[in-house]
C-alpha cells in the first residue's frame, strides 16, 4: 500500500508541475506580441531598432530570434548603411548571393574599422603600438589601397 500512495502522490506533483508550467507558456505567450500580432506589424515593430538592439531583441526568446533571423528585410537597411563605407564588399557578397543579414554579418566590423582609417582617426599614429589592437580588422589590399589613397590626400 505503501507504494501505492507514493505513487499517488508523485502523480499528483507531476500534475502540479504541469500545470504550472502550462501557465507560465500561458503567460508568456500573452506577453508575446510576435506571437500575438501579425507577421507585418511584428516585422514594422522591428525595423524600428538599430543594429545593436536587433541582435539583442533576437536574443530575448526563441519566437523573436526566429522572426528576426528569418526575415531579412530587417538586415537590409542596416547593411546599406555599411554599404556606404564597404560598397565594393557588399556588391560581391550580394553577387556571391549571401543574404543581407550574413553580410552585414561578414562586412560590419569591417565597415568600422575602414570608417575610421578613412576618416583620419590614424593618420597621426606614431608607431604600431599606438593602434587599438583590439578592434582592428583584418582587410584586403583594395580596402588599405582606399585607406592609403585617403592618407595622401591628407
Amino acid at each position: 500500500m505503501k507504494k501505492n500512495s507514493k505513487n499517488n502522490n508523485s502523480s499528483a506533483s507531476d500534475i502540479d508541475v504541469n500545470f504550472v508550467n502550462a501557465e507560465q507558456e500561458r503567460n508568456e505567450s500573452q506577453n508575446n506580441f510576435v506571437k500575438l500580432l501579425p507577421l507585418e506589424v511584428t516585422l514594422k515593430i522591428f525595423s524600428q531598432l538599430d543594429i545593436r538592439s536587433l541582435c539583442r531583441a533576437s536574443m530575448t526568446c526563441k519566437s523573436w530570434n526566429y522572426v528576426i533571423r528569418k526575415n531579412d528585410s530587417l538586415w537590409k537597411s542596416h547593411c546599406l548603411t555599411v554599404r556606404a563605407v564597404c560598397q565594393r564588399e557588399i556588391d560581391d557578397d550580394l553577387e556571391s548571393g549571401y543574404s543581407w543579414r550574413v553580410i552585414l554579418l561578414r562586412n560590419y566590423q569591417k565597415s568600422k574599422v575602414k570608417h575610421e582609417w578613412l576618416s583620419g582617426r590614424y593618420s597621426n599614429i606614431c608607431s604600431p603600438v599606438s593602434l587599438p589592437e583590439k578592434i582592428m580588422y583584418p582587410m584586403d589590399a583594395d580596402t588599405w589601397g582606399e585607406i592609403l589613397e585617403a592618407e595622401l590626400e591628407r
